[in-house]
């Protein structure tokens, strides 16, 4: 039996709904809706059938009820870690997957939080080469940072920032002499960014809903690459409302509004429910979701 499933079972005899039990595990309706038939499978028994808007107990998820619950705490108490986790004596190396532009602007705060506490903890970055896949899952990622994609059903998210886009250009560009509306951005040469070398996105959408299109001139595969080639060109790179100010003035750019209607940029965490009851692990979560919420504009 997967132990996941009596938590899920706990929940549901808690709630009596699929869709806030599914709020309360950090996962979706859908996989919730997958382990109940798992666990009606199992037991032999609805276990929870339909009454008007929500569920109700059949008599032996009744039975069931305190039995379930004794045996979640029965297993916290077995696996739960030593009560005397102290930071400063951990030795341990966490692998963060991360977009390269989180990466420069979290690295550095999040390495001196750390070493304050713990100086024998390392952390590897590793880029998006693992998105929409089961990193988290196999445990080849402790944590993903940026913008979350398609995740396996079980795994545990927490939202951290939301950023609109915005554009960068160098110092005396031409798009500068005048206001910039959605006509004059679309005309100007731009930088896509893409490991995959795509050229499209939303602001391609964004523009094709006025009747306009965009050139897009380069494609590169870093948003370093961006602004090191927008610093030294009329081409306009992409960038996160005041992200890394220091390094945008450093290279000489500025940014400015796009003219479109763009949803924001919304900055997240994600990790399995294994690590979930590892203090170390909360330990490190907390303090790479202090460095994100540390950042200006958050």
């Amino acid at each position: 039996m997967d132990l996941n499933l009596l938590r899920v079972l706990d929940v549901l005899l808690q709630e009596h709904s699929v869709t806030r039990a599914a709020e309360r595990l950090g996962t979706s309706p859908a996989a919730v809706s997958r382990s109940l038939a798992r666990l009606r499978r199992a037991v032999g028994d609805p276990l929870l059938v339909r009454a008007g808007q929500g569920l109700v107990p059949t008599p032996r998820a009744v039975e069931l009820r305190g039995e379930v619950a004794e045996l979640i705490r029965s297993c916290a108490r077995v696996l739960r870690p030593g009560a005397g986790f102290e930071a400063v004596h951990l030795h341990r190396t966490f692998t963060v997957q991360a977009a390269e532009l989180l990466l420069a602007a979290v690295a550095g705060d999040l390495t001196e939080r750390l070493h304050r506490e713990a100086p024998g903890v390392d952390t590897v970055f590793l880029p998006e080469s693992y998105e929409d896949g089961p990193a988290l899952r196999q445990g080849l990622v402790d944590v993903e940072l940026g913008v979350l994609g398609r995740l396996d059903p079980e795994i545990r998210t927490r939202a951290l920032a939301t950023r609109p886009p915005v554009a960068l250009v160098r110092h005396g560009h031409p798009i500068l002499t005048g206001p910039v509306d959605a006509g004059r951005f679309a005309a100007a040469a731009h930088i896509g960014v893409s490991r995959q070398g795509r050229r499209h996105g939303p602001i391609d959408r964004a523009l094709a809903e006025l009747g306009l299109r965009r050139r897009v001139s380069v494609v590169v595969p870093s948003h370093t690459a961006a602004m090191l080639l927008a610093r030294d060109t009329d081409l306009i790179a992409l960038g996160l409302a005041d992200w890394l100010p220091a390094t945008v003035q450093a290279l000489g750019l500025r940014a400015f509004p796009i003219p479109l209607r763009l949803p924001p940029m919304e900055l997240g965490m994600a990790w399995h429910p294994r690590n979930d009851g590892d203090p170390a692990h909360h330990w490190f979560r907390a303090h790479l979701a202090a460095a994100v919420l540390g950042l200006p504009g958050s």
